[in-house]
């Protein structure tokens, strides 16, 4: 798909939504148990979901899918970004962990928003080619 890249573990968007994904389980467990099932749970899920797009997006193997599956990806950091805000509001972090969520999703996001450039800019130029080479012998 992309020069250098020979599994979707070699992404950095990938690394980075992993790492978050461990300091958000880490962190959700801290939280009361009465919300087990309820706002932890939702964070981890949407937490899990972008890295886990990122990888289904690359074996998909055609552009249109991998970057139809970035935005997936992206939609779920946002997601997570609103709920690690509303465990804020619901003082169930401490503002430290709120703040290194924060900027982790941030991160995440800046990261992913240039994969997603990036392969955009890969299709048209490909989209370019194709174009060009009709009717040329």
């Amino acid at each position: 798909m992309m020069g250098g890249i020979q599994s979707y573990q070699d992404i950095i968007a990938w690394q980075k939504s992993m790492d978050l994904t461990v300091s958000i389980y880490g962190l959700a467990a801290q939280f009361p148990k009465e919300e087990l099932y309820g706002l932890s749970q939702q964070m981890r899920r949407a937490a899990v979901s972008v890295s886990s797009n990122i990888a289904e997006g690359w074996g998909r193997g055609a552009t249109g899918d991998y970057l139809r599956f970035l935005r997936i990806a992206r939609g779920s950091l946002c997601e997570l970004e609103t709920q690690i805000q509303l465990a804020q509001r619901l003082n169930f972090m401490a503002p430290a962990d709120v703040q290194e969520l924060l900027d982790g999703t941030a991160e995440c996001k800046k990261v992913l928003q240039g994969l997603i450039g990036s392969v955009e800019y890969q299709q048209t130029q490909n989209r370019v080619a194709s174009d060009n080479s009709h009717g040329e012998w």
